[in-house]
């Protein structure tokens, strides 16, 4: 693939929406710095209500395909939809923060809160290793920020620390990994890599070119916390404050997807072959791995969870690990080449599409959290006991999340899990779809022992009803809008998704 010769105006459209959470950042530090405290509380509706206005953006710009700003971001549909994604999740956890009282009148938590959004941005549309790098960079470091923000709070200051360490880690190793590419191509671009290891330099040396690909997987592992790299995700989503886990689980995991696709159809592709060793086939055999212990772990171990942030944390896992069953698909099996093409787009559609149902479902289920923890201080699953009958509106878009997330019908979930399973079925991956299947039966029983517990539990406390903010009532009704919508009218943007992943 060419890279675009250098033209200011025709590239700007590619990175308008970084350039406009650029300007709102610095618009919510002068906030921060000039508005006295009766006022602060202006702060978070200026960042969400602005990085919704910010997420039309890339929706008004036509995608070209190509490679440009020297090769370092490519201007596609994908990455558009990923671009949106991310700041549609930044948005809502701004609007979802603030009304808490840690939080609420804090700027530069929201400051962070669009830094972080910016690196998952340009994340989403990384098209050589240098800017993935810095892109990845930018995205965690305010998270591990974030993370430990609660100072006066043990497990927060536990969960910041622990996240970084394992972050670090996790960064050192993959850019190892991406050390080693350039050094055995010499390019950057990961669109040119591939060019380079077809070379007759690499056919008898397969190994080296394996170890990369090993050292890249454990970075990408830890950034979508798939097994075995997922350590970090219980304790941190239990310790960190609930807005900030929500934004975790949302944001960083949908960029990282969105690169992960990219990264790996375009420097392994089918026709890198060493030593007769299809390289395509090595990565997806390690998707798949992965995703069969993230599923199976993920919703094993959350059976046995008694706190609500740590059962999401675990859910997480898995549906990281639903996830990785599309991505395994990528490789598409040994079809003719017009049928491979379908498969592939099929797999990178239903990919893009549950990451954007799993945002609206997990904020939406987090949303519903933070307005019960503000109002009793409390997280453990038992303790919502009676919440149908404490706040009836919280109850049914609560059982909504979770029934999207078990993937049961009309809520997203459903169709998102058929998107996936039908991807691995046409690449030939048949059992991997069966496994799938049952794990998600598996976790069909905790998220309705959550709901059995809202609606059917006795609390001694459920005459005490839990009102809601006119803000917290707006997220809960859009996001439950969007999570159904998309459940029964899931070709509303599913198309759209085909013709993206056609441009891959």
């Amino acid at each position: 693939m060419e890279i675009l010769p250098f033209d200011f105006l025709t590239h700007l459209p590619s990175v308008l929406p970084e350039l406009a959470l650029t300007a709102l950042s610095v618009l919510i530090l002068f906030l921060d710095l000039r508005l006295p405290e009766s006022q602060r509380r202006l702060i978070p509706y200026v960042a969400g209500l602005g990085m919704f206005a910010i997420a039309v953006i890339p929706l008004t710009t036509a995608p070209t395909g190509d490679l440009m700003w020297g090769g370092t971001v490519r201007h596609d549909i994908l990455a558009q939809v990923f671009k949106v994604i991310v700041i549609l999740g930044g948005a809502l956890t701004c609007l979802i923060a603030a009304d808490t009282r840690e939080l609420g009148r804090k700027g530069e938590f929201y400051l962070i809160i669009i830094v972080s959004t910016l690196g998952g941005t340009l994340l989403s549309a990384s098209a050589d290793l240098i800017m993935i790098f810095v892109a990845l960079e930018t995205i965690s470091i305010p998270l591990y920020i974030l993370a430990g923000m609660r100072r006066n709070d043990l497990r927060s200051v536990e969960s910041g620390v622990k996240y970084f360490l394992f972050g670090s880690f996790a960064s050192a190793i993959m850019l190892y990994g991406f050390s080693l590419l350039f050094g055995f191509t010499g390019q950057t671009n990961i669109y040119q890599i591939a060019q380079y290891l077809n070379s007759e330099v690499f056919y008898n040396n397969p190994v080296p070119v394996l170890v990369s690909i090993v050292l890249i997987v454990v970075g990408f592992g830890f950034k979508i916390s798939a097994v075995p790299f997922h350590f970090w995700t219980p304790d941190v989503y239990e310790g960190a404050p609930t807005p900030v886990t929500a934004f975790v689980s949302v944001a960083s995991k949908a960029a990282s997807f969105a690169l992960v696709m990219r990264f790996f159809m375009a420097v392994f592709p089918e026709t890198v072959v060493i030593n007769g060793l299809v390289i395509e086939n090595f990565w997806a055999a390690l998707m798949s791995a992965a995703a069969v212990l993230s599923m199976t772990l993920g919703n094993l171990v959350a059976l046995q969870q008694k706190n609500i942030k740590r059962l999401l944390a675990y859910s997480s896992i898995a549906q990281a690990g639903y996830t990785l069953i599309a991505v395994a698909a990528l490789q598409a099996g040994t079809n003719s080449p017009d049928v491979v093409e379908h498969v592939r787009q099929q797999a990178v559609a239903a990919i893009t599409y549950y990451m954007f149902m799993y945002t609206f479902t997990n904020l939406l289920a987090f949303a519903v959290v933070i307005i019960f923890s503000e109002a009793t201080g409390r997280e453990d699953i038992r303790d919502f006991a009676g919440l149908s009958r404490r706040n009836p509106w919280m109850a049914l878009t609560m059982t909504i999340a979770f029934l999207s997330l078990a993937g049961i019908p009309p809520a997203a979930g459903f169709i998102g899990k058929f998107f996936l399973f039908n991807a691995a079925v046409q690449a030939g991956l048949v059992t991997l779809a069966i496994i799938g299947v049952l794990n998600s039966i598996v976790a069909l029983y905790y998220y309705l022992i959550v709901i059995k517990v809202i609606y059917v539990d006795h609390s001694p406390d459920e005459d005490q009803q839990i009102a809601i903010s006119p803000t917290y009532a707006g997220v809960l009704t859009v996001t439950t809008i969007v999570v159904v919508v998309l459940g029964v009218l899931p070709n509303v943007i599913f198309g759209w998704l085909l013709s993206g992943a056609a441009m891959m």
